[in-house]
């Protein structure tokens, strides 16, 4: 009987090891894809725009380091944001997995930015932003709708061809749009710069 309970005992015991190892091993695929399966600030930590508890509306900017284009667009980018600091939250994100903290932090020197950055690796907000060029944005409203998505204004016609002066300025009318909770009647637009894709 004593041989028999201490049998019972010990696979009882080695049951439980089983669970807790099972559940260890559930939880770190969850933290691991969770991990992987968001943008990250420039520290290394785990960021979601979309989640703060802010009521400003979002506005998401999509650049990389290597992108002319996009680099010409660093005054404007600034000019907005500080233009809208009190209702909007601006963020620069970069998708590029080979464009590290250092690089980026190097980038937002020489074009004088103060928006916080995010690194993008997994392109979690590019496919959520339904984005595909940069420089491109996405506006979300205070309630988190995608607003509008594309290019900033149409200074560029073509790759290597620009007009003097932009006519139209698509990102400052969405801005305005979800401050005001308005619908703008074109929410997209395709942009000009480097593909999103090329970095596959």
């Amino acid at each position: 009987m004593g041989r028999r309970w201490h049998t019972i005992r010990v696979v009882r015991l080695l049951l439980l090891l089983v669970v807790i190892f099972a559940a260890g091993l559930a939880w770190f695929a969850c933290t691991s894809l969770g991990a992987q399966n968001t943008a990250f600030d420039l520290a290394g930590n785990p960021v979601d725009p979309l989640k703060s508890g802010s009521r400003k509306i979002v506005v998401l900017i999509f650049v990389r380091t290597d992108c002319p284009v996009a680099n010409r667009y660093a005054p404007t980018i600034q000019k907005l944001s500080e233009e809208h600091a009190a209702k909007a939250a601006f963020w620069l994100v970069y998708p590029s997995k080979a464009e590290s903290a250092e690089v980026i932090r190097k980038h937002e020197r020489e074009y004088g930015y103060k928006i916080p950055a995010l690194r993008d690796p997994q392109h979690v907000l590019v496919k959520e932003s339904q984005v595909e060029i940069t420089p491109e944005v996405a506006v979300f409203s205070a309630d988190r709708r995608l607003v509008y998505h594309g290019r900033i204004d149409n200074l560029y016609e073509d790759v290597g061809r620009t007009r003097s002066v932009a006519t139209t300025h698509e990102l400052e009318d969405a801005i305005s749009a979800a401050l005001g909770g308005k619908s703008l009647d074109v929410d997209a637009t395709h942009g000009v710069g480097c593909y999103i894709s090329d970095l596959e």
